[in-house]
């Protein structure tokens, strides 16, 4: 077990992942992983199939326990004793790849039924929004470039301005670490790229952990990149430096 007092790395840290290991039917999928992520820090994840990027965001949300190793939140939080309701209130949201929008309500009204303080945001349906939540949905509505489709049924919008307003429903609950899996997946060279902007954006006052297969889209993040292999970190680093690791290259850039 870490502790804070005599570990500088999980006092500044916001995620502290420290040997996390995770078997499956005797299957293991993480195996000894180690990862630290800093306030305001986005980083990218890669790595082939089976890597064990899903499983390790599992670990992260609560959704799977570690059978050994730290899982640590703002320096403080156990992740590994909270159950995933405890975890997204502590502010760890996530995005998984498939968009999941409320299809037969407008833009405007995703965001408003994503915002904080859910059970007030349903009252506001019929028409008593606050002020301070009008003021929020706009910021987010910019954010994620759906600004002027703020009327239109989600249902209507193209698959990237659908994970765009996922993306927004996320950022509407306010949390301090954002977890995005493959936002790019299936989107025009164009939306990839205002993805990769929207991004840096969110990045500047919250955490974004990216797990994508997109390399140009990873460029375009330009952030530090950690490879997992078999359960574990491979190599980390600037997406150039990893890129000519031979290690990553072998087993993942070139297949």
């Amino acid at each position: 077990m870490a502790f804070a007092s005599d570990n500088p790395s999980l006092t500044a840290s916001l995620l502290y992942l420290d040997g996390v290991s995770v078997s499956f039917d005797g299957y293991k999928a993480l195996r000894g992983l180690s990862l630290t992520l800093m306030p305001n820090e986005m980083r990218a994840i890669i790595g082939p199939n089976g890597a064990g990027k899903t499983t390790m965001m599992d670990i992260i949300t609560g959704k799977t326990r570690p059978d050994e190793g730290d899982v640590f939140f703002a320096g403080e939080h156990d992740l590994t004793k909270l159950d995933e309701a405890e975890i997204a209130e502590l502010g760890i949201g996530r995005k998984f790849q498939k968009p999941t929008v409320f299809e037969h309500h407008t833009v405007t009204d995703n965001i408003l039924l994503s915002l904080k303080a859910p059970r007030q945001s349903l009252a506001t349906l019929f028409g008593r929004t606050t002020a301070a939540q009008s003021q929020r949905i706009e910021e987010v509505l910019h954010i994620i470039r759906l600004h002027a489709h703020g009327d239109r049924q989600a249902g209507a919008l193209s698959h990237g301005q659908k994970q765009w307003l996922e993306i927004g429903m996320l950022l509407a609950q306010d949390p301090q670490l954002l977890l995005v899996d493959e936002p790019v997946a299936g989107m025009t060279d164009a939306e990839t790229a205002q993805t990769a902007e929207l991004l840096r954006e969110i990045a500047k006052d919250h955490s974004v952990v990216v797990v994508e297969h997109d390399m140009t889209f990873v460029r375009d993040l330009g952030v530090k990149v950690t490879v997992l292999h078999e359960g574990s970190v491979l190599a980390e680093g600037p997406l150039d430096v990893v890129s000519a690791d031979p290690r990553v290259i072998e087993v993942y850039l070139g297949r």
